[in-house]
């Protein structure tokens, strides 16, 4: 059974680790985003399957603080840091396999360089670390059945013969993980469906019985996802499906020129010096498909090469493309079209491998060493505050006014605990209450970090975008009980609204305390603390 790959070479290993010890500093003080504190709490609320995911984040997040019993920015990314260099190890097994030994190292540097990917595939907790291992892997497997290997000494007709093997059921076995970390692995899916059908060397793998195994493999992989919308009013299904696209009820036009917009987006997360040689390269290739239907190839190697491509481009551009057409209609998130990206990388990597060696080591070395800088500075900006104003550590005066820089909304959970912590007003009357609620989804995220070592009471939200906070808590179960309020003064200008809000649903609802979060010695953030009494009567969620 083909697992392992002898021989790595040294160059792997030092972009693995280099990135790996990278990785770590960053995520150690980058401030835990939103969806970030959104899916600590699905570690808190262990389910089957969730309302936005599947649930294979909740462990991707809940790995690294569960043994320390508590969150914080590096133990919740624990799991993101653990997977990103397995996932960068099977991209070069892939390239290997596919290409040729530089291919694989070159893919391994785009990876580690790409913004994009070891952000979002390898820092932040999101449902992409588990997605793009198993992405990856179904990759891996998909090139050792479908296209032969390139070092092989078999004959070159034996190389083309295609008969399907007992890979084709792990396949359907990936797939599933990969749609139990994110509804994408559905895309995955019907990419390889694609790449079979245009094939005449592999099309025979509907006639074979591994197909049957694969395909039971992956309905019982989903049991988990089946078994919760099945029990939710198959919600999350019905809300990726409809529910998203429906808007507010005005009209909502295709805008072509969006599109572009969301290409250029693309291009700045990838960074330009990767995204544009990314796209042309990928382009290139499609050509060269193209024309290999229209002069269908006659030779064994012709053939093994157009599958070669045709597997690259199926596993890739229907979500790359997908996702940037959709920009047309709304706004849609970086990580969206990332594993398209992915994929394409593997071209961008073979293209590289043939240009000249000091091309490369300037181009390669050229964008990291930027990228770094820039990565040091909002560091420094993320922690210190140095392009803000006023701050302690302002470079040349400062240059945002701390009112308007938007960073500010990444809640420092080690401060909020500890000035918690400090307050013996606010920590009796945590200690006093029920259950803890703030007004919106991701602020109970924070809260939820910051307060669960001090005092282990439920947290719930109660908002119109109540997210997983509908199917967590039943809203009568608070009925006679009294909270703690917790909400932000960014968010709530006007005391008195704030108060009228939520005083219909109390017998009592009062101020009892403020912390402030602060940045370079300014102001960032001022957390609202209110007790309410008695809750009288249930909140009213939008949905299930």
């Amino acid at each position: 059974m083909k697992l392992l790959v002898p021989q790595v070479s040294r160059a792997v290993w030092w972009w693995l680790g280099g990135g790996f010890v990278f990785r770590v500093i960053v995520a150690t003080f980058l401030p835990v985003g939103f969806d970030e504190a959104y899916y600590y709490l699905y570690s808190r609320h262990l389910a089957w399957s969730y309302f936005d995911h599947p649930l294979m984040v909740a462990l991707t997040t809940g790995m690294g603080w569960w043994p320390w019993g508590a969150g914080a920015a590096l133990t919740i990314r624990v799991g993101a840091l653990l997977l990103y260099p397995l996932s960068l190890l099977l991209l070069y097994v892939v390239a290997r396999h596919l290409f040729d030994e530089k291919t694989g190292v070159l893919a391994i540097a785009i990876g580690s360089i790409a913004p994009i990917f070891w952000i979002a595939f390898g820092v932040l907790s999101s449902p992409d670390n588990a997605l793009i291992f198993f992405w990856t892997l179904t990759c891996l497997l998909a090139a050792w059945e479908f296209i032969p290997d390139r070092f092989s000494s078999a004959s070159s007709l034996r190389k083309a013969t295609y008969q399907p093997t007992y890979r084709v059921a792990l396949i359907g076995l990936t797939v599933g993980l990969a749609c139990l970390s994110k509804y994408h692995g559905f895309i995955l899916g019907a990419g390889l469906v694609g790449f079979c059908l245009t094939s005449d060397r592999t099309r025979k793998v509907f006639w074979s019985p591994w197909l049957l195994v694969s395909l039971v493999l992956f309905l019982l992989t989903l049991i988990p996802l089946w078994w919760w919308n099945a029990q939710n009013d198959w919600f999350s299904f019905r809300f990726h499906l409809l529910m998203r696209f429906d808007g507010d009820g005005t009209p909502n036009p295709y805008r072509p020129l969006d599109v572009l917009g969301t290409w250029g987006l693309g291009l700045l997360y990838l960074f330009p010096t990767i995204g544009l040689p990314l796209w042309w390269s990928t382009g290139k290739a499609l050509l060269e498909r193209i024309q290999s239907i229209l002069q269908p190839p006659m030779s064994a190697g012709e053939r093994v090469a157009r599958d070669r491509l045709g597997l690259i481009l199926w596993l890739s551009l229907p979500i790359a493309v997908g996702f940037t057409l959709l920009g047309g209609k709304q706004a849609i998130y970086p990580a969206w079209p990332a594993p398209g990206f992915w994929g394409m990388t593997l071209l961008l990597a073979h293209a590289a491998s043939h240009w000249r060696s000091l091309t490369v080591r300037h181009w390669l070395g050229g964008t990291a060493l930027v990228l770094g800088a820039l990565a040091l500075v909002a560091l420094l900006h993320l922690n210190l505050g140095i392009l803000q104003k006023p701050s302690n550590y302002a470079l040349l005066g400062g240059l945002v006014p701390i009112e308007q820089d938007g960073s500010t909304t990444l809640l420092n959970v080690g401060q909020l605990r500890s000035r918690f912590a400090q307050s013996e007003p606010l920590t009796t009357a945590l200690a006093d209450a029920d259950f803890v609620f703030t007004d919106e989804f991701y602020l109970s995220g924070y809260v939820d970090m910051a307060l669960y070592p001090l005092a282990r009471h439920p947290i719930t939200a109660f908002s119109q975008d109540p997210r997983g906070f509908a199917f967590w808590h039943a809203p009568e179960q608070w009925r006679g009980q009294t909270a703690i309020y917790i909400t932000l003064e960014s968010l709530h200008p006007d005391r008195d609204e704030l108060v009228a809000e939520f005083q219909p649903y109390f017998d009592k609802l009062e101020p009892i305390g403020e912390v402030e979060l602060t940045r370079g010695g300014a102001t960032a953030e001022t957390v609202l603390i209110y007790q309410a009494e008695n809750m009288n009567t249930a909140y009213e969620y939008p949905y299930p």
